[in-house]
């Protein structure tokens, strides 16, 4: 099947007047605005061309869905103008102080309007559509904090979908979608895990790590993120459905709505989850110092020999090198190394046996 032709209202760019950037979201940052001739606050994602997002968006119609107003075609200010949610993004508000006076009752609401505006996606659009790049900051809230599903930058048409280059935010993004696999809607039901871990816990995924440790701990050995021993059972147990490694084990948001549903008629789960919302300091984690660079240590087949890579964090970066100035191996030499983000910095040697007998100082004096 191919894509539906799109007709949508062309907005002119002299039509809107800028305010301030409201955010970045996937290829193109985002301005609030207003649409001078409708007296309407708008949100503008100014983008280099009009692609396929607008071609989504403008199919959609779903209370949980951001609704799409028109474009603007004019080059070079290409832009895509919905709603504006006042509220700001989910991970904004999760961010927030305001946040602390989460009760169950308001985490269940928000989980059931992300999985109604996902399952409108996958099943009741006129075209489905795989959203790909679900996250807290591609959530945003309306002054009367109705959640929305906005920015389709990394959408897809499903019956577009073959083989998928990576697109998306790496602690939110499911195994296939790292590794640029074929996909299916589960792929989101994967990153709506994720989501619905940062409700409950008010914590960033994965924080601390960069992408690439994260694509690693998270596809070769599986790893998920850490859900505290006192969060009710019923929605750990949904978190992990949500991770399953195989995509086929995860459930459709038919299936995820289904088992709110019950979860929100169970009488004992508001005292249960409430007291785990408001005691987290008995439960938050503090990671100490064991860095987990120093176990990210990967075999590579590179023209026929093999390399190894591993990343280190600023910490055990210094002890590297103090390691390195007392010669403990003259043949320990970097082939290759690079600084990612001013905080990893990332090794390729030749030497794996020597490596191996590196790591083992390096652990020993972090």
């Amino acid at each position: 099947m191919s894509s539906p032709g799109s007709s949508f209202v062309q907005i002119k760019h002299e039509d809107l007047l800028f305010y301030e950037n409201c955010g970045g979201g996937s290829f193109g940052s985002v301005y609030r605005a207003l649409w001078v001739s409708q007296d309407k606050e708008v949100a503008v994602k100014k983008l280099l061309k009009i692609d396929k997002e607008a071609e989504i968006l403008s199919v959609l119609s779903h209370k949980n869905i951001i609704q799409f107003y028109g474009a603007v075609l004019e080059s070079p200010n290409y832009g895509i103008v919905t709603e504006y949610a006042s509220g700001g993004s989910l991970y904004e508000y999760l961010s927030s102080e305001q946040s602390e006076e989460m009760d169950m009752e308001q985490i269940m609401a928000w989980a059931i309007q992300i999985a109604k505006g996902m399952h409108y996606l996958h099943a009741e659009a006129p075209v489905k559509v795989i959203h790909r790049d679900l996250k807290s900051r591609n959530v945003v809230m309306t002054a009367d904090k109705v959640l929305k599903i906005c920015d389709f930058g990394a959408s897809k048409f499903l019956s577009h979908t073959t083989h998928m280059t990576v697109v998306g935010t790496f602690p939110w993004m499911a195994p296939e979608v790292i590794q640029s696999l074929p996909v299916s809607e589960t792929c989101d039901t994967y990153s709506y895990g994720v989501v619905l871990w940062e409700m409950l816990t008010r914590e960033v995924p994965f924080k601390g790590f960069e992408g690439l440790q994260v694509a690693w701990l998270v596809v070769e050995k599986q790893e998920r993120l850490t859900i505290p021993t006192s969060c009710p059972a019923s929605f750990a147990e949904l978190m992990r459905k949500c991770w399953q490694a195989d995509p086929k084990e995860r459930p459709q948001f038919k299936q995820v709505l289904v088992t709110l549903e019950t979860m929100s008629n169970d009488s004992r789960l508001p005292d249960q989850c409430n007291s785990f919302l408001h005691n987290k300091d008995q439960w938050r984690y503090t990671p100490t110092h064991t860095c987990i660079c120093v176990s990210i240590l990967c075999h590579l087949q590179l023209l026929n020999s093999k390399i190894c890579f591993f990343c280190l964090c600023e910490k055990c970066t210094q002890v590297f090198n103090v390691l390195q100035k007392k010669a403990l191996d003259a043949q320990l030499q970097p082939i290759y190394s690079l600084t990612a983000h001013k905080r990893t910095h990332i090794y390729i040697y030749t030497h794996i046996s020597k490596v191996n007998h590196f790591i083992q100082y390096l652990v020993y004096a972090v």
